[in-house]
């Protein structure tokens, strides 16, 4: 089932010219593109996570059964303040060669990309990557049952696969102020430089409110400590165990996983073809679909 995306909020917000941006700029930000997203009209909500299932059986006649509940949480999922902008040299966006409007533009691309890619990278590393944001998966996940280890030996070369289900009542962006996702009109504003000495320059700002829910520990799963060591990187063993570890009946919508890991994958398959060409790049595992990011780093720490 299609689930609505940040694209689709700002469809709902009647913004053409932010659709487009949007539509452009998160190619590099598969995470924000693809990811399931609701909004809230404030800047938080709660609800209500299960932890475990109640206890079931049989039981003797004339016996009875101790009665059991599941195991429940309430959780508060915020939207923090996402406000990045851009500024320059008015004189200096007029001299492009194809006019200022051009130039804004241009400008305008390269801060939407950026502020998704900074999401992108704020999505798994949470507090890690920015404090100011919001928990990511690696503070989210269940690490000690809904993780694969690779067995990597050499620290700060290590990178790590995610395997996602996203939906409701798993994993989701959430975007505040009932999903206004804005970019401000272009002004005009006193700037100083480095020695304080003023001059005119053009301003424009992005602002949004966003956060990430992860509503069971069993939504996520993840594969850490692939490195370039002999026989430690990525493999369809590996991703198989990964995949086994989500409940039956269950399936991610998605594995996030960045150029090396994609590359690992492939040199580990064996071409099945006559001329014994090199097999071609993975575009999925089991059904389940691969999407490549640069937001997933391959310089983490053998401790994280």
């Amino acid at each position: 089932m299609a689930m609505p995306t940040l694209l689709d909020i700002a469809k709902a917000n009647g913004s053409d010219a932010l659709v487009g941006l949007i539509d452009e700029t998160t190619q590099a930000a598969p995470e924000v593109r693809t990811g399931a997203a609701r909004t809230v009209r404030g800047l938080s909500y709660k609800t209500l996570v299960r932890t475990g299932l109640p206890t079931v059986g049989f039981r003797s006649a004339n016996a009875g059964y101790a009665a059991s509940k599941g195991v429940y949480e309430n959780r508060t999922y915020e939207c923090y303040l996402f406000n990045p902008r851009w500024e320059c040299d008015k004189a200096v966006a007029m001299s492009h060669e194809d006019g200022m409007e051009a130039f804004v533009a241009l400008e305008a691309s390269g801060i939407m990309e950026a502020a998704f890619q900074e999401l992108g990278s704020q999505f798994y590393y949470g507090t890690s990557n920015d404090t100011l944001g919001f928990p990511g998966l690696l503070a989210a996940y269940d690490s000690t049952n809904m993780v694969v280890d690779a067995g990597g030996t050499t620290d700060n070369v290590s990178t790590s696969v995610w395997a996602v289900k996203f939906g409701p009542r798993d994993v989701q962006w959430i975007y505040g102020q009932d999903g206004n996702l804005s970019l401000s009109d272009l002004i005009e504003a006193r700037l100083t430089d480095a020695d304080s000495n003023p001059y005119t320059g053009l301003v424009q700002e992005i602002l949004m409110h966003v956060g990430l829910q992860v509503g069971s520990t069993r939504s996520i799963a993840r594969i850490k400590k692939l490195t370039t060591d002999s026989g430690k990187g990525l493999t369809d063993a590996r991703i198989a165990s990964c995949l086994a570890l989500f409940q039956t009946g269950v399936k991610p919508d998605v594995l996030f996983m960045n150029r090396r890991s994609l590359e690992q994958l492939r040199a580990s398959r064996t071409a099945t073809n006559a001329t014994g060409a090199p097999a071609p790049m993975p575009a999925e595992a089991f059904g389940v679909p691969i999407l490549v990011t640069d937001s997933i780093v391959s310089t983490e720490t053998l401790a994280s």
